[in-house]
């Protein structure tokens, strides 16, 4: 096993994580001089312009009495939560912690003058969760040659600091603060680095090398920039379409902020929660999931409801999430998801069909039981490669219920696209045959992206079981964060000897957890007559049309028994 694998292993085992944003911006917790401000929380300074000197005198108003670090880590630990992440510093560059190098810090600066992070630390050793630290390391509207800086009149992501004054910045703040968490509080889990603007590589190498050095276990996490972490970071709440390669995780909020609002009562409900976490898991994605404690220190109580929601269904199925692998079918099923560990299968169940039925599953099945009844099997049978399950009326679980699927010898599936339980056949972009289209590429959400190019096409191979007559869908996915996909393209559909053309209308909005920050929209082509048997479909572009440059962003096409 290799370093990066040794550090990565209790990472890859958790599954479930902690994000706190907590600093000076939950004082005026979305307000400035009695004005809501529009965006995330902790962007305040920036969003409003706030001078340094009058977002300094937050420091003089913060004072978390009421911040008790056993409560938070003992409701992560009950969350079922394995590490915690917590901002050290944001890019409004205030230290939540005693930095020698500066006084600008939680310590020095505010009335409450103690250290919560040595307390949160020996919390976190006491209920075994990692304790990791989020730290800002480009981006610092304080410092003048931090990134960022609206005065100058770049976009946060181009800044326009001179290198020079940018090198001194890292070598005088960014540099000690992040050796001073690495010595002062004792075994760290990961530093989570952020917005990386335009540090070199060089640069991010250097960081990387100093969470090395200083603690060689330490993971160093992919917003370091240039390749240089130790795994990998989706977009804030992006969740992927598939499969991904290699170790990521997905940071995602509760409402819409990540730092306190007062105003932001946009609540995610548990069972959408559950959803995301169960997703992720079965993509081999870790969910690191945040709360946006007050400026008196208390988590909101509509946080600490869902934790505690998310930690009674952990309670019972855990097994299904920590330590789990990923989906070895390529696509998700309409019915829910699947997660593995050696010999079995955990098929997590958003939908309760009565009849399941999993196609493509070579091995013997020796046994099918409820995670939240053990002694309750359920009843099973083999029908060549489809395996199907009878399911009990009365489900364990109002939101995600979970069947265990115990198997002999090593795990064999075919991973043709075939129908579901209901008949539905879902044929993913990334999954294509994308020879007739060399210029397309998958983005790291899944869909398929930079696909312009008119006459180029994509292929799937499918197997169905049965005739009949299809409806068939094609999905776009959004590449954009809360921004529709591009419309107006012209298609058509290859398949069994019949030709479906028209232009895309994305006239149905998706509706999951998924599509609220990336949203998804379908267009009805028409409908096929096809034998059982192989098929080939294919999608050709035929114009990009309104859309122009954003080309076809595809997520999926879906064959539906009509």
């Amino acid at each position: 096993m290799s370093e990066r694998d040794e550090r990565l292993r209790w990472w890859r085992e958790a599954r479930f994580g902690l994000f706190i944003h907590w600093g000076l911006y939950a004082v005026p917790a979305g307000f400035w001089k009695g004005r809501p401000v529009a965006s995330i929380g902790e962007w305040i300074m920036r969003n409003a312009k706030i001078p340094i000197d009058e977002y300094e005198g937050l420091a003089k108003q913060f004072n978390p009495v009421r911040f008790n670090a056993e409560e938070w880590v003992s409701l992560a630990a009950r969350a079922g939560m394995k590490y915690l992440v917590i901002t050290a510093k944001h890019h409004d560059g205030f230290a939540m912690y005693d930095s020698p190098c500066t006084e600008y810090d939680l310590v020095d600066a505010t009335p409450y003058g103690h250290d919560i992070m040595a307390d949160l630390a020996e919390a976190c050793q006491r209920h075994g969760l990692k304790l990791c630290f989020y730290y800002s390391q480009a981006q610092d509207w304080h410092h003048p040659g931090g990134a960022g800086h609206w005065e100058h009149g770049a976009d946060w992501h181009q800044s326009a600091i001179a290198p020079e004054a940018f090198a001194a910045y890292l070598e005088e703040k960014a540099k000690p603060q992040v050796r001073e968490l690495l010595t002062q509080y004792g075994p760290i889990g990961l530093i989570w680095f952020d917005t990386p603007v335009t540090i070199t590589e060089p640069q991010s190498a250097e960081f990387a090398a100093l969470v090395h050095e200083l603690q060689p276990d330490c993971l160093v996490n992919g917003r370091v920039g240039h390749d240089q972490g130790d795994y990998s970071s989706l977009g804030d709440n992006q969740i992927p379409r598939g499969p991904v390669t290699g170790d990521w995780e997905t940071p995602a909020t509760m409402n819409d902020t990540w730092g306190f609002k007062s105003d932001d009562h946009h609540w995610k409900s548990v069972g959408d929660l559950l959803y995301l976490l169960v997703d992720l898991a079965s993509k081999g994605v870790n969910y690191l999931l945040n709360v946006g404690p007050t400026a008196e220190g208390l988590i909101p109580p509509e946080s600490v409801e869902r934790l505690e929601a998310i930690g009674r269904w952990m309670d019972v199925n855990g097994e299904a999430i920590w330590g789990t692998t990923g989906n070895p079918w390529p696509w998700e099923f309409e019915w829910g998801r699947v997660t593995v560990k050696p010999g079995r299968l955990f098929l997590l169940c958003y939908r309760w069909p009565g009849t399941l039925r999993l196609a493509g599953l070579r091995n013997r099945v020796t046994g099918a039981r409820l995670l939240a009844d053990p002694l309750r099997a359920v009843p099973f049978r083999q029908e060549a490669e489809t395996l199907v399950l009878d399911l009990p009326a009365d489900r364990p679980d109002p939101l995600v219920s979970v069947i265990e699927v115990s198997l002999a010898g090593e795990l064999d599936v075919d991973t043709t696209p075939a129908p579901q339980s209901s008949g539905l056949v879902v044929l993913p972009g990334y999954l294509a045959d994308r020879a007739a289209a060399p210029e397309t590429t998958i983005n790291r959400g899944g869909s398929v992206t930079d696909w312009r190019q008119p006459g180029s096409a994509l292929s799937w191979t499918l197997k169905l079981t049965r005739p009949g007559r299809y409806a068939v869908r094609v999905v776009l996915g959004s590449p954009w964060h809360r921004r529709p996909p591009p419309g107006g393209q012209t298609v058509t559909v290859t398949a069994a000897g019949q030709r479906l053309s028209a232009m895309l209308q994305n006239d149905q909005l998706v509706e999951s957890p998924r599509a609220q920050y990336y949203p998804e929209a379908a267009t009805a082509l028409g409908e096929l007559v096809c034998e059982a048997g192989e098929h080939q479909l294919t999608l050709t572009l035929n114009d990009c049309g309104e859309a122009g440059e954003a080309g076809l962003p595809l997520a999926e096409v879906q064959l539906l028994p009509a």
